[in-house]
């Protein structure tokens, strides 16, 4: 075994390397939609419906919205397929900045309306979306021993783990708050570092919408054994910090909460947004047969984006933002109550 092989470090040392170090796993040409399938990828009609969402955030700010045009900011953009998917869906020529913050190259053909950007701009005002990316945002992981102990977990390059040592300070203080670790064996993600994340998102917009959707968990109901998994090309596989995989895990998104925020599955918000999964009329295949196919297959799309047990379930975490008002709240802090 080489030195980098044998090097035992923390889960979130080790994943911020596999995922975006050199030849990181978010830095290939393919991109997240080679290995996995998001809503976006799912249908078009999320982002049409995102892009309602914009246009319904941009009504409310009026005034409020300052100078300049109003702004889309998509935080773990991928290869840019949520803005090329709301772009289309607006008026044309709509007056609004497209932002896709990412770490990996800009796409070759991307829209040229889209800026491409390491890090979120500061001081605007609009919409800031971010669909799975907090779960890829690199964290520790805790583990209770035998003792009772909560000790962090150390992992090597080929996925050995050990238990290092006891967790102190501000990461045991998030998890006596959010995520106790009671018995022997019992696991969790700490979420300190999403809190944070999170929190330095929302703070660049000026006013408007930050949210945040993912496959989540709440306080009272967190899993015994934490949630982080691999994926690769489609498939769930054991999580190994190599750079061969995406490494994820469920985001406590209850901690990730600023004052104002309000939590609600992704059923309910596309629900609210216009989505149906309700079927057309029968009397529609008479008179309008290709209309009717249409009709279906949207229903069909929209049914997948609203799935109990699968994408429907995703939460939408909302934070509204007015100009001239800082969120009052430190991160991991959270306000929603289990």
């Amino acid at each position: 075994m080489t030195d980098e092989t044998c090097e035992w470090r923390s889960w979130r040392e080790a994943t911020e390397t596999a995922l975006y170090g050199p030849g990181g796993f978010y830095l290939r040409p393919e991109g997240p939609a080679g290995h996995f399938r998001t809503s976006v990828h799912a249908s078009p009609l999320f982002a049409g419906a995102v892009a309602r969402l914009l246009l319904a955030t941009i009504e409310e700010l009026g005034a409020e919205a300052g100078a300049g045009d109003p702004v889309i900011v998509d935080m773990g953009a991928g290869r840019g397929e949520l803005l090329t998917g709301v772009l289309a869906a607006l008026p044309p020529d709509f007056p609004v900045r497209a932002y896709a913050v990412e770490r990996a190259a800009r796409p070759g053909g991307l829209d040229p309306r889209i800026e491409w950007t390491p890090e979120p701009p500061r001081g605007v005002s609009g919409l800031l979306f971010a669909n799975e990316w907090l779960d890829n945002v690199p964290v520790d992981i805790a583990e209770a021993d035998p003792d009772g102990v909560v000790r962090l977990v150390q992992v090597r390059r080929d996925g050995t783990e050990r238990l290092g040592p006891s967790v102190t300070g501000a990461d045991a203080e998030w998890l006596a708050r959010w995520w106790p670790l009671t018995e022997p064996g019992a696991r969790a993600e700490i979420g300190r570092a999403r809190d944070e994340a999170w929190a330095a998102a929302v703070g660049t917009l000026r006013s408007g919408l930050a949210v945040a959707v993912d496959y989540a968990h709440l306080a009272g109901a967190r899993p015994l054994f934490g949630t982080l998994t691999g994926f690769r090309a489609g498939r769930e596989v054991r999580p190994v910090p190599d750079g061969s995989c995406d490494l994820t895990s469920h985001v406590a998104l209850d901690s990730c909460a600023l004052p104002g925020a309000t939590l609600t599955t992704q059923r309910d918000a596309l629900a609210e947004l216009g989505l149906t999964a309700g079927r057309p009329p029968l009397s529609l295949a008479s008179t309008d047969p290709a209309g009717y196919l249409r009709a279906l297959s949207r229903t069909g799309e929209a049914a997948e984006l609203m799935s109990p047990g699968g994408l429907g379930d995703f939460l939408w975490l909302r934070q509204r933002r007015q100009a001239g008002t800082g969120d009052g709240h430190p991160p991991g802090q959270g306000i929603l109550a289990a």
